[in-house]
């Protein structure tokens, strides 16, 4: 089996290697299923922080293949992401050479819908290529398209990484204005999709030098031979050396193209199918399609245990006899256990008494009758009645002097209250 990296990634196999690390797939013990482990290999300060920075960009969309998740363990980081299988884009080209106009199409729309997402989170790409160009394993199905490896993409406005007359990407697909120091801006991305876009319909990868000089000389020149003259303008307003002439936002691009995608002519013939094959291969031996065997396979038998004994006609079991004891202490081993048949009565042989040891005479003991006093239960006392509580003195009323006062009040009051009737 594999190595377990920070107790969750088994790498299994390499299927690639980028510029700063090697890719593997991997088996995720957590989620159980496979992914595509980017491995740093390198320890330095500056790739560290490429890393990181790919690392932390989050960007959910069907055609950006991003990172997913990231571990560390001791001296090595790695982070993971979808598990694509059917190649870049340069092995379609070389399964087929050059691609139906209506097919590239497709991919360039692909493209450019994953180019607007990433845009619209502030990031320059700054490396798109064919082989940066993912496809997933459909077969003759509808391509999937997926645009990979941000190790060298930024963020506008972020501090850049390498000095100002040092130019990050891959030769071939740099537009004019890198090559002279510029910022990173959104339109040198589309200036790499229109050379992809020339890739995949001469299968070659295009002269970028003697097209910008080209360009700059004549201008717009006409389509080449085997490309229609809609889907060349389209790629001409990616490909002009001027990033103020050029598309830019991909989104505008990508309506640009659906507008020739209409005006294509129907030449009337079927063109041929395009399969995307499996690119990475068989997994290697130990792994199946639903992780490691080891996990999936049965446990190991148990060691057989004894024959549990047979059941008698009541339900209950036949026991062996006890076994018999040796009448000295000091012996450490005991009897061999005989187990009845089954079905078989069980007799148990009384044991022998032992020898009596030799006693001392005792002389004899008078038994005498123990003195006892009668007792007889006597009937639990009732408590006494409580005595009746002694007539008390009658209470006092209130002192003449104010009892008088009160009963003339009382008086005047009521003949208030008479005369208030009478005078309704």
């Amino acid at each position: 089996m594999g190595e377990v990296f920070a107790g969750r990634y088994e790498l299994i196999d390499p299927i690639g290697r980028g510029g700063v690390g090697a890719v593997w797939r991997a088996w995720d013990h957590r989620r159980r299923r496979y992914v595509a482990a980017k491995v740093l290999q390198q320890s330095d300060a500056h790739t560290l922080l490429r890393f990181v920075r790919e690392q932390a960009l989050r960007i959910d969309h069907p055609h950006v293949l991003a990172p997913a998740s990231w571990a560390a363990d001791d001296d090595k980081v790695l982070f993971t992401m979808d598990l694509v299988g059917g190649g870049s884009l340069a092995h379609v080209i070389g399964d087929y050479g050059p691609l139906p106009a209506r097919f590239v199409c497709g991919l360039l729309d692909q493209l450019l819908a994953g180019l607007a997402a990433v845009h619209a989170e502030g990031v320059v790409h700054r490396d798109i290529k064919p082989a940066n160009i993912l496809m997933e394993a459909t077969g003759t199905g509808r391509p999937h398209l997926r645009l990979s490896d941000f190790g060298i993409s930024m963020r506008k406005g972020e501090p850049r990484l390498t000095e100002t007359n040092y130019v990050v990407g891959t030769p071939g697909y740099f537009a004019p204005e890198q090559m002279l120091g510029a910022e990173p801006d959104f339109t040198a991305d589309l200036f790499a999709v229109g050379l992809v876009g020339l890739y995949l319909l001469e299968g070659r990868k295009p002269d970028s030098q003697a097209l910008i000089e080209h360009f700059a000389r004549h201008g717009t020149p006409g389509a080449p031979q085997g490309i229609p003259e809609p889907l060349w303008q389209v790629l001409a307003g990616l490909l002009q050396p001027d990033p103020q002439a050029r598309f830019r936002t991909a989104t505008g691009a990508r309506k640009a193209l659906s507008a020739a995608v209409e005006a294509l002519p129907d030449t009337g013939q079927a063109e041929e199918p395009v399969e995307i094959f499996d690119q990475i291969g068989p997994l290697p031996a130990g792994f199946g399609p639903a992780g490691p065997e080891r996990d999936t396979a049965p446990a190991a038998p148990e060691r057989p245990s004894a024959p549990a004994p047979a059941a008698s006609h009541t339900g209950s079991f036949h026991l062996a006899p006890p076994p018999r004891t040796s009448p000295q202490p000091s012996a450490p081993q005991q009897a061999p256990v005989q187990q009845a048949a089954p079905y078989a009565p069980v007799h148990a042989e009384p044991a022998p008494a032992p020898a009596p040891a030799h006693q001392e005479p005792t002389a004899p003991v008078r038994y005498e009758q123990p003195q006892t006093r009668a007792y007889t239960a006597q009937q639990p006392p009732v408590p006494a009645a409580p005595a009746p509580a002694p007539p008390g003195r009658p209470r006092p009323g209130p002192p003449p002097k104010v009892a008088v006062p009160v009963l003339l009040v009382a008086l005047l009051c009521f003949a208030v209250g008479f005369w208030a009737l009478t005078r309704i």
